[in-house]
C-alpha cells in the first residue's frame, strides 16, 4: 500500500498560509545574541542561587526572554535555569517571590510552568503544580489565560 501521500505538506500551495513568523516580529537581537544573552543570564542565575538570592534570579531569567524560531539552544537554557530556581525554592519563600514579579514577569514565568509539565523528567510535578497555585492566587486566572493566548512561544 502506497502511503507517500500523506507526508505531502499541502498548506505549501495555499496562498493564504500563516506561517509563526507572520504572527509576531522576530527578535531583534538575532539567534547568535539571543544565544549569548541567555548564556550569561545562565551563568549569572547559578551565581544569584549560590548566594541565596532566588528573587534576583527569577527576576534576572524572565528578563527578555528568548522566543521566535532559530534560538531553540536559548529557549531550552533559559528553560533549564527557570526550572533550577523553582527547584531550589523553600516553598515558604514562594508568595513573597511572586508578589515582587511585575504582571510580564509573572506571565512569562507562568509560560515556563506550562512548558515544564511538558518536560516531567526534568522537574517534579509537585513542585510545578505548587508554583503554579501559588502564582494563580497572587496573579489570577488572568495570567493563564495570556499565557495561553500569547503569540511569543517560551
Amino acid at each position: 500500500m502506497n502511503t507517500a501521500f500523506r507526508k505531502i505538506d499541502i498548506d505549501q500551495y495555499d496562498e493564504d498560509r500563516l506561517v509563526p513568523s507572520d504572527l509576531y516580529d522576530p527578535d531583534p537581537r538575532g539567534p547568535d545574541g539571543v544565544l549569548a544573552d541567555a548564556r550569561n543570564k545562565s551563568t549569572e542565575v547559578r551565581s544569584l542561587l549560590s548566594r541565596g538570592d532566588a528573587s534576583g534570579a527569577l527576576a534576572t531569567i524572565l528578563a527578555d526572554c528568548p522566543y521566535g524560531e532559530g534560538v531553540d539552544e536559548a529557549k531550552n537554557l533559559t528553560t533549564a535555569a527557570v526550572l533550577s530556581i523553582l527547584n531550589s525554592t523553600r516553598s515558604a519563600d514562594i508568595p513573597a517571590i511572586l508578589k515582587a514579579l511585575d504582571e510580564g514577569q509573572q506571565d512569562k514565568l507562568m509560560a515556563y510552568l506550562y512548558k515544564g509539565m511538558s518536560k516531567p523528567s526534568e522537574v517534579s510535578g509537585s513542585v510545578l503544580l505548587n508554583w503554579h497555585e501559588k502564582l494563580t492566587e497572587v496573579a489570577g486566572t488572568g495570567c493563564v489565560v495570556r499565557v495561553m493566548t500569547d503569540r511569543h512561544v517560551v
